[in-house]
């Protein structure tokens, strides 16, 4: 009876392919760390699983992935996530700061309240606490684009320069009109200049 399985990853295969543990119905602990799979990830019902780590992999759909861990794996206590797009922190976004890491702890405990650890620290009382009070507001949606603004909007990086200044060979003046007009006042940056040199 297997209690323990750690798959390895295996780069050279595009399939990930995860239907061999139904066998192990009675699996308590499963590592599958660094195996690249995303979120079309599915586990088979798993009721005796408590631990999981998925570190190091490539899933972004967090509610999805939770939905489905809650269903077939309901013995759930310690989980880790570190290294996906999922788990914002500063190791996978630079863009990323605790404030993101923190909602997203609070958002994973209010959709599996069993669990005790969570990417290697603690499950503190006050995050229990608060997850169940603000966890389901603390889901993190990302506007999707229509296929109308696609369709319209060419793949153009904004710029507030006119076309004509976007190319480093052209050296042409460009001429605009400014919203907003200066004054000068508080500014040190004529100080060094004489009214002579005017």
């Amino acid at each position: 009876m297997e209690k323990y399985l750690s798959l390895s990853g295996n780069h050279s295969s595009n399939k990930r392919s995860l239907e061999g543990l139904s066998a192990f119905r009675s699996l308590e602990e499963l590592i599958l760390d660094n195996n690249q799979l995303g979120d079309d990830l599915v586990l088979p019902g798993l009721p005796r699983l408590h631990t999981l780590t998925l570190n190091k992999n490539r899933i972004t759909d967090l509610e999805n992935l939770l939905d489905h861990l809650a269903e077939v794996t309901p013995a759930l206590e310690y989980l880790s996530l570190l290294g996906n797009v999922a788990c914002p922190n500063e190791l996978v976004s630079l863009e990323k700061d605790e404030e993101d890491y923190k909602r997203y702890r609070c958002f994973v405990l209010y959709k599996l309240p069993n669990l005790r650890f969570l990417d290697a620290q603690k499950v503190t009382r006050q995050e229990r606490e608060e997850a169940l009070v603000r966890g389901a507001f603390m889901k993190v949606v990302k506007p999707k684009a229509s296929s109308e603004d696609v369709a319209s909007s060419p793949e153009h990086h904004y710029t507030p320069l006119p076309s004509a200044s976007r190319e480093l060979t052209s050296h042409q003046g460009v001429l605009g009109k400014c919203r907003y007009v200066y004054y000068g006042k508080n500014s040190e940056g004529n100080r060094f200049i004489r009214d002579d040199q005017l």
